[in-house]
């Protein structure tokens, strides 16, 4: 495997905590060693974070929708009516 995907790879491992992750000791020593692991791997947890508020924002943005749809005003009333 590359060196690129191998250091993503062992980046992700931690942030998501897999069986496969380091112990936490051996990554901060690995963190202090590599400056660039450092910046790597908070670049990916703010992207992990980033991915995670916009996935946040989509279900809210679609539940709104999906309540616009079933409790619209008196039009959502009528259809809810009719249904009956």
């Amino acid at each position: 495997m590359r060196p690129e995907l191998e250091r993503l790879r062992l980046i992700e491992q931690q942030l998501l905590n897999t069986p496969a992750a380091l112990p936490a000791e051996d990554w901060n020593l690995r963190l202090l060693l590599d400056g660039e692991l450092a910046v790597d791997a908070e670049a990916q947890r703010q992207l992990y974070q980033g991915l995670r508020q916009a996935g946040r924002q989509q279900l809210r943005q679609e539940l709104r929708q999906i309540h616009a749809q079933l409790y619209g005003g008196w039009r959502g009333w009528l259809r809810r009516a009719w249904a009956m």
